[in-house]
């Protein structure tokens, strides 16, 4: 894990674009395929044989009855920053320092990978799918999408956890901690937002979690990198420690 944390450390080389675009057809999209295919697979069980999981219904009611003002308002700006105008918008900001201040173009593309793999992913799924939203009262309007998997969770799981992969680079340990928890508090966060405001079902949310978790991995991972020396120098290690 380690080595798949600092494989951009370990390796800083450019590529060239032509080895950005072929990497990142052969092992982003072709595998998100595979995603999609589990994504609708699962989707289609839910509306059919599962009949919707109607013991989901428990869930969205349990949130209603724990409403209050100050929580309608905190839920609010959580579901907020899941939306695809805060993503996109943050995304960009922070694409644009990170280039600016790295000038490594190959690296500051991984995080809009992810999310834009995901959008495709969620928005091509939700459409085959179908799912209608919980059956109470919600308190935002239903975007046009439908209810699986869950957009907003799935945008921020991309975006903060690759956020999270990139804070590993951060030299002060407690800085560090503190980034990475905060980076994968956040699409928890705000995934129980949107049941609190009745927009999905639990495994609306859940399999928003897998695409976005997915996608980040698969952008992070896109680039082909050289990590054999920190694989030797790990060899070396062992064997020293062994004599």
């Amino acid at each position: 894990m380690h080595t798949f944390l600092h494989r951009y450390e370990l390796d800083t080389s450019a590529p060239t674009r032509k080895e950005a675009w072929r990497d990142f057809a052969q092992r982003v999209l072709l595998p998100a395929v595979g995603l999609w295919l589990v994504i609708v697979g699962v989707g289609f069980l839910i509306t059919g044989p599962l009949n919707n999981l109607p013991g989901e219904a428990a869930v969205n009611e349990w949130f209603v009855t724990q409403r209050t003002d100050t929580l309608n308002a905190v839920t609010a700006v959580l579901s907020a920053i899941g939306t695809t105008e805060f993503i996109i918008g943050a995304c960009v900001l922070f694409v644009a320092l990170f280039w600016w201040r790295t000038k490594q173009w190959w690296l500051a593309i991984v995080p809009p990978q992810a999310i834009a793999v995901q959008a495709i992913v969620f928005m091509t799924a939700a459409l085959v799918v179908g799912r209608e939203r919980p059956d109470v009262e919600k308190l935002d309007e239903s975007p046009p999408t439908s209810s699986y998997p869950s957009g907003h969770t799935g945008a921020s799981t991309a975006f903060y956890v690759v956020l999270a992969m990139l804070a590993q680079r951060i030299e002060n340990r407690a800085l560090r901690v503190v980034v990475t928890v905060v980076c994968l508090l956040v699409p928890i966060a705000v995934g129980t937002a949107r049941l609190y405001r009745g927009m999905h079902s639990l495994s609306d949310v859940l399999m928003g979690l897998l695409n976005g978790l997915v996608c980040a991995f698969l952008a992070w991972n896109y680039l082909r990198r050289d990590t054999s020396s920190a694989t030797s120098t790990s060899s070396t290690a062992h064997s020293v420690v062994g004599r």
